[in-house]
């Protein structure tokens, strides 16, 4: 019979020479592991004798605790009559009050979304989900220049008929939108990732599965339907072994249709907002939901690994181990040797970048312009000016791979103006995170119902019934034009030369 501790008793081991913690209703003696966890002894010390489930859940995937823990490590049962009630963590966080429940339907825009979610989720979830790099200039300009391209309505045509559906990489969908890779989605809810598959599965559209997911992809895609479609972000380790063992398992799971090899943030940006959220979470070694597979033989990329930073926000140990030496010649050609998955290049933010994905065709199926939501580059483009650059210099670049775009996407009449400009898919992310923060599954869905309601209305005002006839003659964006870049153009043999 399991033994019964009290919260006084558990309270007494809170140093490195004895260190217990309580998770999910169990006490464990972690002593042994302090010193090797990977986001150093204080980040366990600070819990130490404490109820840890909190701080805990929303980060670590299950199986966690049976790869780091010995059976005997855990010394039994909290009697949860002992537990404080109003107990704090060491390190406090802006929670916000829980003003119940809010009817979803009463929430018109995603504005309006990221407001609820705002009162709803712990401080330390919105100020890693809202951070953006330095002054949040590419993060505000990626919505800001959509406002930028006007509309040209035609008149005299007959809008009762409207048709969203288009096809990803060949595959069927319901709304040229999909949910970009969004990482720690229990953060905002306990529906995390799963929530947003069940929304986008409501609705018909696609999924981009973050690599540092809160979920394991097996959890996220337990329900899926057969024509459902989920990509699996990749962000290549310094270890190779590990992220050819991710490949390995992603290789094995049908409804992962393609590989999205994230290539805009090398390194991590400077987020001021996640880096001052004072918080346990944000030092802890936050943890993929695909474990290394021990058995992998450990090779590595001959990369120098720069020490680790004393203090880390949340996104900098996500980014912790991501390898920043990828190139075209060997990246891709390493890709190919352990997947047979379509890839999709996210983060070309530059037509020169544009073509050259496109010469890896029909390796590369797509390619996503985006800026990592202004997340990682401040000042960095927004995807409508990499799109026009593209239209610019390089066009046949639509007619070899798919484009898609994500960042800023806050309306309707986004969607629209991007699918004009060219792209075939426009991707949201911190919406879904938001929607997850505002009612769980039934939140990320209602963004899903806004965006494809507005979505109908901007094409049925344009005098358009179908996706394919959106075009260039709808908008106006000679605004933004006289923005885009207008440096010297590289001959197509010069840029082959890079490959």
């Amino acid at each position: 019979m399991s033994k019964v501790f009290e919260y006084a008793e558990v309270a007494k081991h809170n140093t490195a020479e004895s260190c217990w913690v309580i998770l999910y209703g169990n006490v464990y003696d972690v002593t042994r592991f302090v010193p090797e966890h990977p986001g150093g002894s204080k980040v366990i010390l600070q819990l130490a004798g404490t109820d840890a489930t909190e701080e805990y859940d929303p980060i670590h995937p299950p199986g966690i605790l049976e790869e780091n823990l010995k059976p005997e490590d855990k010394l039994g049962k909290i009697n949860p009559d002992s537990l404080p009630r109003d107990e704090k963590t060491p390190v406090q966080t802006g929670d916000s009050k829980d003003e119940g429940p809010v009817d979803l339907d009463t929430i018109l825009n995603i504005e309006e979304i990221e407001e609820v979610a705002t009162k709803n989720i712990p401080y330390k979830g919105w100020a890693y989900y809202y951070s953006a790099s330095d002054d949040l200039t590419s993060k505000e300009f990626n919505n800001r220049v959509y406002r930028q391209i006007l509309l040209r309505p035609r008149v005299f045509v007959d809008c009762t008929r409207c048709d969203t559906s288009t096809t990803f990489l060949g595959h069927n969908v319901k709304l040229p939108i999909f949910v970009s890779p969004a990482a720690m989605a229990r953060l905002a809810h306990p529906d995390g990732e799963w929530g947003i598959a069940y929304a986008c599965e409501k609705f018909g559209t696609m999924q981009i599965i973050s690599q540092n997911a809160s979920m394991t992809p097996e959890q996220i895609v337990a329900d899926a339907k057969p024509d459902q479609v989920f990509g699996w972000q990749l962000y290549v380790q310094n270890e190779r072994h590990k992220s050819e063992a991710i490949l390995d398992r992603m290789n094995k799971l049908d409804p992962i249709k393609f590989i999205c090899l994230t290539l805009d943030a090398p390194v991590p940006g400077k987020r001021e907002h996640d880096e001052r959220s004072k918080n346990v979470a944000s030092n802890l070694p936050v943890r993929a939901a695909v474990q290394e597979d021990q058995s992998v033989s450990k090779t590595s990329t001959s990369a120098t690994t720069p020490s680790k930073p004393k203090s880390m926000g949340m996104g900098q140990s996500l980014f912790w181990g991501t390898a920043a030496d990828l190139t075209w010649r060997q990246t891709l050609p390493w890709l190919a040797k352990h997947t047979k998955k379509p890839i999709v290049l996210k983060g070309i933010q530059t037509h020169e970048d544009a073509y050259l994905a496109s010469q890896f065709a029909p390796q590369i199926k797509a390619i996503i312009l985006s800026n990592h939501g202004g997340r990682a580059l401040d000042t960095a483009p927004p995807a409508v000016h990499t799109l026009l650059e593209i239209r610019k210099y390089c066009p046949e670049v639509f007619d070899r791979i798919e484009v898609w775009v994500d960042g800023g996407i806050k309306r309707g009449t986004d969607v629209v103006k991007a699918l004009c400009l060219g792209a075939k898919g426009v991707g949201v992310g911190r919406a879904a995170l938001f929607g997850l923060g505002a009612g769980g599954k039934e939140g990320v869905a209602r963004v899903l119902e806004i965006l494809k309601a507005e979505t109908e209305t901007c094409m049925r005002l344009l005098g358009v019934e179908k996706i394919e006839q959106l075009g260039m003659q709808h908008v106006n964006t000679r605004a933004v034009e006289r923005d885009i870049w207008d440096g010297p153009v590289l001959q197509t043999d010069i840029l082959k030369s890079k490959l």
